[in-house]
């Protein structure tokens, strides 16, 4: 029985960082972009792993993205913060503009952040579990291709436009939920063909509209939301909010900007960070504390907080290390050795 394949979570970081230098990343942009692909590796979030490398790569050698861009931060004192991430990734860019926006909702109560023009490829739980960490509760949200069918509709219109959310607890994890508003993220369709198997029925219909678990009719058609109608709403709110109030590109105008569905999609991002000590100063009550009732209460009935998972493979990957594949090991290797050669036509 062969022997599995662990790396601890710095070596597989300083693995991926190395990929992204080569392939002409500037070195503070690979080191972030690296960080949130090995948190999904390592939470054992496989769609948002080192699964996303290629995808990096492949708009990388379609110079549909600007690997040495450097983040501009646009601070004009106001509750409204801007980061240009100028065509690059969307990670530097949040992580350039980190600071300002913590000290701007501990100063005001409430600070948003607008980014513009950014790559995205990521899950949301990065940004919000990082302003957790400076004791703020958040939102994050972006759109993404028009991949998604509006309820009662079958022409995809909407993203799968995430939606994340960050309570800090004291001595735990924090609270924190991310997801789709679309039934499943765009990449468990893409592993489930990759591994030849067939989607969970609701997932998607075809491009007849017809309901269907054939992932590659499902990737040819429309997606759909979760909860029907109300996904829909909540998916229209994301495209309205992080896209058309900020003057940057809705889903079907991040399309038709790339062109097609085979590149990793460019927009803006909405990140709100908000300050509990601030919105219960004159209540006299501890706002953390508080929310601790509520999550311990949650817990004593035996029901799983959002993440619970994913943190408990956080801790095993820490202390165990991370397992890889033959395939990904070597998929490593080869984008390692070769760069963006390896994704050329």
């Amino acid at each position: 029985m062969a022997e599995p394949n662990i790396l601890s979570c710095d070596a597989l970081l300083t693995r991926v960082e190395t990929i992204f230098t080569r392939a002409g990343v500037r070195r503070e942009s690979a080191e972030a972009v690296a960080r949130v692909i090995v948190a999904g590796e390592r939470d054992n979030c496989k769609s948002h792993g080192i699964y996303r490398i290629e995808g990096c790569l492949r708009v990388l050698a379609a110079g549909k993205v600007v690997p040495d861009a450097v983040p501009e931060l646009h601070d004009a004192g106001k509750s409204v913060i801007e980061v240009d991430a100028k065509g690059g990734f969307s990670n530097p860019a949040f992580y350039t503009a980190r600071a300002a926006l913590a000290a701007r909702a501990r100063e005001t109560g409430l600070a948003a952040l607008v980014i513009r023009d950014c790559l995205h490829f990521s899950a949301l739980w990065h940004d919000v579990e990082a302003l957790a960490e400076d004791g703020l509760a958040s939102l994050s949200m972006c759109p993404s291709y028009s991949f998604v069918a509006p309820a009662g509709g079958k022409e995809p219109l909407l993203g799968t436009n995430p939606l994340a959310f960050g309570w800090p607890r004291k001595g735990a994890h924090p609270y924190v939920f991310d997801f789709a508003t679309s039934v499943a993220a765009r990449g468990e369709i893409e592993l489930h063909r990759r591994a030849g198997k067939p989607i969970p029925e609701g997932w998607a219909v075809d491009r007849d509209g017809k309901p269907t678990t054939d992932p590659e009719a499902a990737l040819d058609g429309a997606m759909l939301t979760f909860g029907g109608h109300k996904g829909s709403a909540i998916s229209t709110m994301v495209e309205l909010l992080s896209g058309a109030m900020l003057g940057e590109f809705m889903s079907k105008e991040a399309l038709d900007f790339m062109g097609g569905t085979d590149l990793l999609p460019r927009h803006g991002a909405l990140v709100i960070a908000l300050d509990p000590q601030v919105f219960a100063a004159r209540s006299g009550r501890d706002p953390i504390a508080e929310g601790e009732k509520l999550l311990t209460a949650i817990g004593a009935q035996g029901a799983r907080l959002p993440s619970e998972r994913r943190f408990a493979a956080r801790d095993r990957a820490l202390r165990d290390g991370i397992t890889l594949s033959d395939t990904e090991l070597a998929q490593l290797d080869r984008f390692e050795a070769m760069g963006l050669a390896a994704v050329a036509a």
